[in-house]
C-alpha cells in the first residue's frame, strides 16, 4: 500500500510500539480526534497514544486507502482488547507538508 511517509511512519511506529517514532510524523500543533476527545500538540498526542496502547493493546493493519489532496483516508483492521474486536475503522489523516496535521479515528 502506497502511503505518504508521515502516515507510513505512523503505522510502522504502531507495529513497533514506538511512541517516539510515532510522534515524529506529526506537526507540532497537530490534532487527534478519537473516542469523542481532542488531543492537541505532540505531548498530548503522545499521552493519548500511550494510554490507548495500555488500555486496548491494539494492533493495526491498513487494508485500504483513498487520497484526495491533503486528505488520506485509510481503512484499518484493528484488533485488541475492546468490545467488537476485531473491527475495521476509518483513520482520516490531513497532512501539511511532510507531517500529519490532523487525525480523526472513527467507524
Amino acid at each position: 500500500m502506497d502511503l505518504p511517509l508521515s502516515i507510513q511512519t505512523y503505522f510502522d511506529a504502531e507495529a513497533k510500539n514506538d511512541g517516539n517514532l510515532l510522534i515524529q510524523g506529526f506537526a507540532p500543533d497537530a490534532v487527534v480526534r478519537d473516542e469523542g476527545r481532542v488531543h492537541v500538540g505532540r505531548g498530548a498526542i503522545r499521552a493519548w497514544w500511550h494510554d490507548a496502547k495500555a488500555k486496548y493493546q491494539h494492533q493495526l493493519e491498513p487494508v485500504g486507502v483513498t487520497e484526495t489532496g491533503d486528505i488520506v483516508a485509510v481503512r484499518v483492521a484493528v484488533t485488541g482488547r475492546f468490545p467488537g474486536s476485531p473491527a475495521t475503522l476509518g483513520f482520516v489523516f490531513r497532512t501539511r507538508g511532510d507531517r500529519i496535521a490532523e487525525l480523526e479515528i472513527g467507524g
